[in-house]
């Protein structure tokens, strides 16, 4: 393996902006140079990359996304995902279990693990899915390798819905891993979802979707695996939070190692509000929905007072034919990956929090709440997954440049201020300025639990 140096960089990282260098070397971060800048010079590594006015992140870790592999790949794959997740700057993820055959078993769970490892250009973990049925498995699972268990407590596929009590009883009382929940209330969304196809018809306007999936029907459900995770002293994960009556449930003044309950939030419901529904259509229809700017706002707000610990993206790809149908025909879900950090860095710039949180949120917080091994952090001796971002570029978001297998994205016309220019995964110089090495995959994440 090259060792590589990092000349002249600006760290974001651990609540700071630092000037230093970094050498790379065997897969991880060997040095930080902070009093003399050129020692990485003197070092005589085999590659040096001169980072002047250049913003160095940790990689970014995203607990969330849908690779739809395996069954599922005329949408997207494990490789064409991860390697716009790459370009993007993500370098690990967690994938969820609504695949076909659905990761409800140890043997679907093993077979995903081997894919990503011929596969995946990013590092990765895999959820377990839970069902109303399968509890008995769950003190089976390797927590040093699985990232947590999760649970539908709204609508999902086939038959990952977990809507009988004992079922979620038992599944909250014996995992041994963190519980990591999507929560809408299933009763409160059938019953406006008929109210509204009486009143609007088939012809129904995207627009109805958070009115539908409401924030009431968010808030039963939230609340109920709260109680659940008292009841138990379950470790609960609620995932992409949409609402701000939600932020009510959690605690923003325990540090994140020592909480028992933590929250995500999206980056689409930080980026688009309910206005968006006229123009975009089908291109924000997500579960749960965009909503009010109120909502956007108030989560905005509990990221930086840390009611809310984490950003990801749920990045959940249909194919354009798919999702471009009336409301009820049109799946919900969009790509976001490729473009989660830099449309973060844009809400910085918009002045709505330091980019110091950027890294807090995806990277360290990630890493601490899952407690992952040596990685989310520039640190010696920690895996060297790194992302050297421009500030300065524009970067505009076409069909052209797109990675995903579906080709599109709800960002497409529109432009951003910052370009990744690197991205490293384990000390592999992945992807350069729009080149992309592929002789070295990613790796498990391996947690300390």
């Amino acid at each position: 393996m090259a060792r590589i140096g990092l000349y002249n960089c600006t760290i974001v990282n651990e609540g700071i902006q630092e000037k230093v260098s970094i050498l790379i070397e065997d897969s991880t971060i060997a040095k930080i140079y902070r009093d003399n800048l050129r020692d990485v010079i003197a070092s005589s590594p085999d590659q040096l990359i001169d980072c002047t006015g250049k913003l160095v992140f940790p990689g970014v870790i995203d607990d969330q996304v849908h690779f739809r592999e395996p069954g599922l790949t005329h949408k997207a794959d494990i490789y064409t995902e991860s390697k716009a997740a790459v370009a993007g700057g993500t370098t690990s993820f967690m994938e969820m279990p609504n695949t076909s055959p659905q990761t409800v078993t140890l043997t679907d769970l093993d077979a995903k693990f081997a894919i990503a490892r011929e596969k995946s250009l990013a590092n990765y973990s895999f959820y377990f899915g839970a069902t109303n049925s399968n509890a008995e498995l769950l003190p089976k699972l390797d927590k040093t390798k699985v990232c947590g268990v999760k649970v539908f407590m709204g609508s999902s596929t086939g038959n990952m819905l977990v809507d009988q009590a004992e079922a979620l009883e038992a599944i909250f009382k014996q995992s041994p891993t963190l519980i990591a929940t999507h929560c809408e209330d299933e009763g409160t969304i059938a019953a406006n979802l008929k109210e509204y196809k009486e009143r609007y018809g088939e012809g129904m306007a995207f627009g109805y979707h958070p009115a539908i999936r409401s924030a009431e029907a968010c808030y039963i459900s939230s609340s109920l695996a709260v109680k659940l995770a008292k009841q138990f002293n379950s470790r609960l994960h609620i995932l992409h939070l949409s609402t701000g009556k939600e932020l009510s449930l959690f605690d923003g003044s325990t540090p994140l190692e020592k909480k028992r309950i933590t929250a995500e939030v999206c980056v689409h419901h930080l980026w688009f509000n309910n206005s968006n529904y006229e123009t975009l259509g089908w291109r924000i229809k997500w579960n749960p929905a965009v909503k009010a700017e109120s909502d956007r706002l108030a989560l905005i707000d509990g990221l930086k007072n840390n009611l809310i610990d984490v950003v990801a993206t749920d990045h959940a790809p249909h194919l354009e034919s798919e999702k471009n149908q009336g409301y009820f025909s049109s799946p919900s879900g969009g790509p976001m990956v490729q473009h989660s950090l830099l449309t973060m860095i844009e809400l910085s710039k918009k002045g709505h929090f330091p980019i110091e949180l950027v890294a807090d949120k995806m990277c360290h917080a990630p890493a601490k709440l899952f407690q992952i091994e040596k990685r989310g952090f520039i640190r010696e001796g920690y895996f060297a997954d790194l992302v050297v971002v421009d500030p300065a570029a524009r970067l505009e978001v076409t069909k052209e440049s797109l990675l995903y297998k579906c080709k599109w994205s709800p960002l497409e016309g529109a432009t951003l201020s910052a370009r990744v220019n690197q991205t490293f995964v384990n000390g592999n110089l992945v992807y350069n300025k729009g080149i992309f090495d592929e002789s070295v995959k990613g790796k498990e994440l391996a947690f300390n639990r």
